[in-house]
């Protein structure tokens, strides 16, 4: 145990001297004297993209490369771990993140690297996070602006509904074993303001496993998920086969997983498709 505190003293000490070293060379300029910035999480990458930041931008995740303004920037992390020496050398004034990524990051802490980690699990935690990162890029007036025109995009959306009831609708994450969202997370909003409902209303967590045989009792007007839960293959096993909503053929499968699950500035494109998917199903 010792020895395993000694090396990892050692290690933030070795990081912190390349940390002196790269912040004492000649760092390229913030453009127009703001930040430089390194994202962690896609949705950040594209909240600061939407605000006119994408110059600023040093560094993404691997997970960026669908982003457009993301091309050609170095990846510096994955799920799991962040290139701690990788980041130090491109000279942030700020690291973006999310809290469950604490511990990744904790060796740039050690570094003296500012780090900023923003919640986006819920529907709020997107329009906070837009206004924190206009805060942290110098682009206030724009962060303002871009929440002021989604949420009336949003509300141009639903005033389009015109729904005669509220289907209840079963996001699928994973189907073996059976993984959904429950109803605080961002997703369960989506729905929400699609004029649907979560079927699943009681989950505490925003993630969770789900039995079949309590599925089953559910029976939900509609199955959700993107392509990559796989749900199509899946539909002539158990328990999908014995659902209505499988034999009524009420399945929506998002192309686009990223579009579905991201907290980000393209919301409005999901909603958009939701609500057009619910329309006959709501009659």
């Amino acid at each position: 145990m010792k020895a395993r505190v000694v090396k990892s003293s050692l290690a933030a000490a070795l990081l912190a001297a390349v940390f002196a070293g790269c912040a004492s060379s000649n760092a390229p300029p913030a453009q127009s004297g703001r930040p430089r910035i390194v994202s962690l999480i896609p949705s950040l990458t594209e909240d600061l993209c939407a605000i006119g930041a994408a110059k600023q931008l040093v560094g993404v995740s691997q997970f960026s490369s669908s982003i457009p303004c993301a091309k050609g920037l170095p990846e510096v992390n994955d799920a799991s771990s962040v290139d701690a020496e990788k980041v130090v050398a491109l000279h942030p004034d700020v690291v973006v993140g999310i809290p469950s990524q604490a511990r990744a990051v904790s060796a740039l802490q050690r570094a003296g690297l500012k780090i900023s980690l923003l919640r986006d699990d819920s529907y709020a935690d997107l329009f906070d996070d837009i206004n924190r990162l206009g805060s942290l890029s110098g682009h206030v007036s724009e962060s303002r602006l871009l929440i002021a025109s989604l949420r009336a995009k949003t509300q141009k959306l639903q005033a389009s509904e015109h729904f005669a009831r509220r289907p209840t609708v079963f996001v699928v994450l994973q189907t073996n074993p059976i993984w959904t969202v429950g109803p605080h997370s961002y997703i369960s909003s989506l729905i929400s303001l699609a004029g649907g409902r979560n079927a699943v209303a009681a989950l505490p967590q925003s993630y969770a496993q789900f039995s079949g045989e309590a599925l089953l009792r559910l029976q939900p007007d509609a199955l959700l998920a993107a392509r990559d839960a796989q749900l199509v293959q899946s539909l002539g096993r158990e328990p999908w086969r014995s659902l209505e909503a499988v034999g009524a053929r009420r399945v929506l499968i998002a192309p686009d997983p990223d579009l579905l699950y991201r907290p980000g500035p393209r919301y409005n494109q999901a909603l958009s498709w939701l609500i057009e998917r619910l329309r006959p199903i709501a009659r």
